[in-house]
């Protein structure tokens, strides 16, 4: 992880004559980039860089509504899909564009600049399969069979992100109503919740100790298993569950603050992360695709499955619908309710 440090941050393509002053950048706390890149980026200017990790993405959004009277930042990194309409009718962004890359297909955020992109799917441990010699399950609804009791860990959606896009698949995939009597199943069936990401993964997933060999993870995951294992792997201990309704596709940005103190500086900083050197290092940093046509992947993204389709319910859905579906999630699932 990048450590939240104060960096001098060059203006790429800035005509400025003098010191833009500080340049305040809230992200989420997985925001990772090479020093040296952001070093490259700073010599070109004197900005002077402040990175503020305030959070996953959710309670970033919240801070920069909370403080837009006196914004504490110029720029933001980290909303994606299921958040830019909640800022967007918050009015805490300054409608941003870049003309810096062409955008792959159909990535987009209305009124902010679209990064990277990536999916939140289930992941199982393969050697914990093939030791019980269990076939995978083929849809959502095999979920809930008795064969597979007490093998799924989720993320709470009220509390992660991965939790809430996995519930939002559902939703979209199965429909609001058969969605929620999907979850009560899953339920009854022994459906493990863990507060975040990292509980999930590192502590009930199978592959790290735990009890759970299907997880709500990342489609980049396995690849990420073999780049960060200390033996050289030449296959992921762990696959991609790619199930209808079970996908779904993130979109994160960035944006100008409204009422933000540097403009001019915040601009540059989000065709600094549209450019080469940013796009080209946020995969093996950020563990996401690039949202810019054409840049190239590390060897190690053959072991990343990307998914030929993904369910997400509209943007207006998620803005107006979103914190309804997680209450009536928790009742369902955490309390035994409708």
């Amino acid at each position: 992880m990048f450590k939240k440090t104060v960096l001098l941050l060059a203006l790429a393509g800035a005509s400025l004559t003098t010191l833009a002053g500080e340049l305040r950048v809230l992200t989420h706390s997985s925001f990772s980039l090479p020093k040296d890149k952001l070093a490259e980026f700073e010599k070109q200017a004197g900005v002077k860089l402040s990175i503020i990790k305030a959070g996953d993405a959710g309670e970033m959004l919240n801070k920069l509504i909370l403080t837009r009277g006196n914004p504490i930042a110029d720029v933001v990194y980290g909303i994606d899909n299921t958040l830019i309409g909640k800022a967007n009718a918050a009015g805490v962004l300054e409608p941003t564009s870049s003309k810096v890359g062409r955008s792959v297909t159909g990535i987009s955020l209305p009124g902010a600049v679209a990064v990277d992109y990536g999916y939140v799917n289930l992941n199982i441990d393969k050697a914990w399969f093939a030791k019980q010699k269990l076939a995978l399950p083929t849809s959502l609804d095999d979920l809930a069979k008795p064969a597979y009791k007490d093998l799924l860990v989720v993320e709470n959606p009220a509390t992660s992100s991965p939790g809430l896009a996995f519930l939002l698949a559902t939703i979209a995939g199965k429909g609001e109503a058969g969605a929620f009597q999907w979850w009560a199943k899953l339920r009854d069936n022994g459906v493990k919740v863990a507060k975040g990401w990292s509980e999930a993964y590192y502590t009930d997933f199978s592959r790290n100790g735990g009890a759970r060999p299907i997880v709500v993870s990342y489609a980049t995951s396995p690849a990420a298993e073999v780049f960060y294992s200390k033996e050289k792997l030449s296959e992921a201990p762990t696959a991609n569950l790619l199930l209808q309704g079970g996908v779904f596709q993130q979109i994160e940005g960035v944006a100008k603050v409204k009422g933000g103190k540097e403009p001019q500086a915040a601009q540059a900083f989000v065709d600094f992360m549209r450019g080469n050197a940013a796009q080209q290092a946020l995969p093996t940093e950020m563990w996401m695709y690039p949202a810019v046509a054409g840049v190239s992947l590390d060897p190690v993204f053959k072991h990343a499955q990307q998914p030929q389709a993904a369910s997400n319910p509209k943007l207006d859905a998620m803005q107006h619908k979103t914190a309804g579906w997680v209450s009536r999630w928790t009742r369902v699932v955490l309390k035994s309710g409708n």
